[in-house]
C-alpha cells in the first residue's frame, strides 16, 4: 500500500542539522518529479521543496529557502531532504510525494500522485 517510505527524522536542538530519505520500494523514482510537504499539529499541509525528474530544478518554500536542500539520487531509487539551521517552527511530520505528471515538482499536494506514511520531526529550543 505504502509506496514512499520517509526515514531519517528525530528529535534535534535548534540550529542542528538532519537528513531526511524517501525511498520508493514500489515506484521507479525517476520518472516522478518528487517534493517535500509538512504539517504541524492544527496546521494545513505545506509545501517545502520540489525537485525535478533528473533533479535539474528545484524549488523551496520562502520559510525554508536558505535552510533546507532536496536533493535525488535515481539510481539509488531515493530522495532526500537535507536540513540545516533547523528552527523549533520546523517541527512537523514531514512527507515526500510523487508526481507522475510534472516534469518540473508543482508545490500544490493535488498534483501529487503518491505520498509515504511521514517523518516527525521535532527541534527544541
Amino acid at each position: 500500500q505504502v509506496q514512499l517510505v520517509e526515514s531519517g527524522g528525530g528529535l534535534v536542538q535548534a540550529g542542528g542539522s538532519l537528513r531526511l530519505s524517501c525511498a520508493a520500494p514500489g515506484l521507479t523514482l525517476r520518472t516522478y518529479a518528487m517534493a517535500w510537504f509538512r504539517q504541524a499539529p492544527g496546521k494545513e499541509r505545506e509545501f517545502v521543496a520540489g525537485i525535478s525528474r533528473s533533479g535539474g530544478s528545484t524549488s523551496y518554500a520562502d520559510s525554508v529557502k536558505g535552510r533546507f536542500t532536496i536533493s535525488r539520487d535515481n539510481a539509488k531509487n531515493t530522495v532526500y531532504l537535507q536540513m540545516n539551521s533547523l528552527k523549533p517552527e520546523d517541527t512537523a511530520v514531514y512527507y515526500c510525494a510523487a508526481d507522475a505528471t510534472y516534469i518540473i515538482a508543482s508545490d500544490r499536494e493535488t498534483s501529487y500522485d503518491y505520498w509515504g506514511q511521514g517523518t516527525q520531526v521535532t527541534v527544541s529550543s
